[in-house]
């Protein structure tokens, strides 16, 4: 990836202080446009600035899927409380064994 550099300006944002960046930068970085970070001081001249980007859009369909299906069965138990069973130690081991040969990311 070919390093490009963009120039920050002061700006009063609220009642705080801050950088403003062209709108250059989202344009060549929409992963950016919403993202949270921090700022590293190396030295009293030199910043390092970690973006932490946005969520992509297949991330956010996960985790709405993951949403949807809790809320599913946070219904059902409330609806049917008679069919919850307790998570036990055996439960627990049985699990362990079904998923020993799986490698999980």
């Amino acid at each position: 990836m070919k390093q490009k550099t963009y120039t920050v300006n002061p700006a009063k944002i609220g009642n705080q202080k801050g950088f403003r960046l062209p709108n250059a930068f989202y344009k060549d970085n929409p992963q950016f446009a919403e993202a949270t970070g921090e700022i590293e001081i190396l030295n009293e001249n030199i910043l390092l600035i970690r973006l932490n980007p946005k969520n992509n859009i297949e991330e956010e369909e996960e985790e709405l899927m993951m949403s949807l299906f809790l809320d599913f069965l946070s219904k059902d138990a409330l609806k049917n409380p008679h069919q919850l069973i307790p998570y036990t130690e055996e439960i627990s081991q049985e699990i362990d064994n079904l998923l020993a040969d799986v490698d999980i990311e």
